[in-house]
């Protein structure tokens, strides 16, 4: 029996010669007595400098046998023109490991663009900086600060990199982040687990120009009563709002209404049991419409459940726009969905209302809150409980702020469009869940943690792509993401600028050898 296997490169004595004649040199000094005498950090901190000088002559030299072997091809670009003429050109690149010349042909012709086969064989960007600085600015970015960025990429890489260009190579990096989940499997569900879908909004602080128009509109015409701060009732007309979407599965899970009540208690073990989400997908966007997100967690959804066959839940809190978009969304995907009101967001109205009647937090309005919430779980409409709660009202003297807290808990708590949205009975019976806890989580995780930084004002294009970079993340994402950026970016900057969109490939065939098998 034969294999197919290929002969390797042949190299001279001068292949890697400055390579090893720098081990050779680092070799001897950690050998020396004085670095005998030093502590480990002195010795870390040389490996670490010459070890990375060490790789940067490895593949400088990697780079240089790349260019002695190219061959000369036949180039024709996409325009149609032929490159008849080649001459040799150098470019530079800003690595990992430091910045390395790269040698290489470039065809030419009168009137159109020089063509590198090279660089598409090595699938270079078209600036400095390679693909290993690119994910590494590409994951830091979505968790740290964009000055952190430049202190992470010089201490780890030895290479200068601006703070702006670091917001431009996390625009770039995040650009195909559409593309790769139209693109990806969606998994299917064999078990028949619920499909959730969940969406909310978080506020961004924006550049005046990125405002949405009318929020911009309003910055303009508003009057600061101080200069150095907003005083109590003023608006600060600075943010814009990323609409935040999720879906996953989980399984049923039925329980009572004490079941509820003593987990908010956190008095037994309900919460052990309760089944985690899975093949949760979470993203946000500032630059898009809430009713364009929402379309695209339905998309996912049907992705997900093509046939219709699950049950669907949509977990909301409540705000009328959303709602409608929800609505309309599920009207134009044709598929019946359940729409609940998120519980946690109903009970700090009704806490509210408690503070109203009784004071701030005490234990005579947890009780009350208690029992509201027990009625609320076990039948009675979010419009008996506003009856309730003015009821309390009606026996008691309370002061215009009271009742104002009053009077906006009962128009929350009696709205029909929202009341016929919490029928937690039968959602209990069914075992859906009835928080929108992985949407607030994603909300605090994808918006809070990283775009609500003291004194951040955000460009439109940086917030969306920080965004999209961390939804990656938290979606578990990230390496196939840029596996697919990776290959989206050949087909931009390299094969798309080559006839019938394929690049001559410079590099000689490889020699078979037939090898035997035992």
């Amino acid at each position: 029996m034969t294999a197919a296997a290929t002969h390797p490169i042949q190299t001279t004595e001068a292949s890697f010669a400055r390579a090893k004649a720098h081990a050779t040199k680092v070799e001897g000094i950690l050998s020396g007595g004085e670095m005998i005498r030093k502590p480990h950090f002195d010795v870390e901190q040389l490996l670490d400098e010459q070890g990375r000088e060490w790789a940067r002559l490895m593949l400088e030299e990697h780079l240089a046998l790349r260019a002695a072997l190219e061959k000369k091809v036949d180039v024709t670009g996409a325009e149609g023109v032929e490159r008849t003429a080649s001459r040799d050109s150098e470019r530079q690149l800003e690595t990992l490991v430091g910045r390395v010349p790269v040698s290489r042909l470039a065809y030419q012709a009168p009137g159109v663009p020089d063509l590198h086969p090279m660089d598409a064989a090595l699938n270079l960007p078209r600036e400095m900086f390679s693909h290993g600085i690119r994910r590494m600015v590409a994951k830091e970015a979505a968790r740290a600060s964009f000055d952190e960025v430049v202190e992470i990429v010089r201490d780890y890489t030895g290479s200068s990199i601006a703070k702006r260009q670091v917001e431009a190579l996390a625009v770039r990096a995040a650009q195909d982040f559409d593309a790769f989940y139209e693109a990806r499997a969606a998994t299917r569900d064999p078990k028949g687990d619920l499909l959730i879908i969940s969406t909310d909004a978080k506020g961004i602080v924006m550049r005046h120009e990125d405002l949405r128009d009318g929020t911009r509109q309003a910055a303009e015409k508003s009057v600061r009563k101080l200069e150095t701060r907003l005083t109590p009732g003023e608006k600060s007309n600075r943010k814009r709002m990323a609409q935040v979407a999720t879906v996953y599965s989980v399984a049923r899970f039925p329980r009572s209404a004490a079941d509820i009540i003593h987990t908010l208690r956190k008095s037994d073990d309900v919460d052990t049991k309760r089944p985690r989400p899975t093949d949760k997908r979470v993203w946000a966007s500032v630059e898009k419409s809430p009713r364009a997100v929402i379309r695209e967690a339905f998309a996912e959804a049907l992705r997900r459940d093509p046939d219709k066959q699950r049950r669907w839940v949509v977990l909301v809190d409540g705000e009328p726009k959303q709602l409608r978009a929800v609505k309309a969304e599920a009207r134009r995907a044709d598929v019946r969905v359940t729409i609940l009101v998120d519980v946690v967001h109903v009970i700090e109205y009704i806490w509210d209302a408690a503070r109203a009647l009784f004071g701030e937090s005490n234990a005579k309005g947890e009780s009350w809150v208690s029992d509201r919430l027990l009625a609320l779980l076990t039948g009675s409409s979010g419009g008996d409980i506003a009856r309730t709660i003015r009821w309390w009202a009606a026996r008691r003297k309370l002061d215009e702020s009271a009742l104002a807290a009053i009077e906006k808990s009962c128009r929350y708590l009696a709205d029909r469009t929202r009341t016929r949205l919490m029928h937690y009975e039968d959602a209990l019976r069914d075992g859906l869940p009835i928080a929108t806890g992985v949407i607030e989580g994603a909300c605090r995780y994808l918006v809070k943690d990283r775009m609500d930084r003291t004194g951040a004002r955000w460009s439109l294009t940086g917030a969306e792509a920080v965004l999209r970079l961390r939804a990656v993340r938290a979606s578990g994402d990230f390496d196939a993401y840029w596996q697919f950026h990776l290959e989206e970016d050949h087909k931009r900057n390299h094969a798309s600028r080559y006839d019938d969109g394929v690049a001559p490939n410079p590099l000689p065939a490889p020699k078979p050898r037939l090898k035997r098998v035992k």
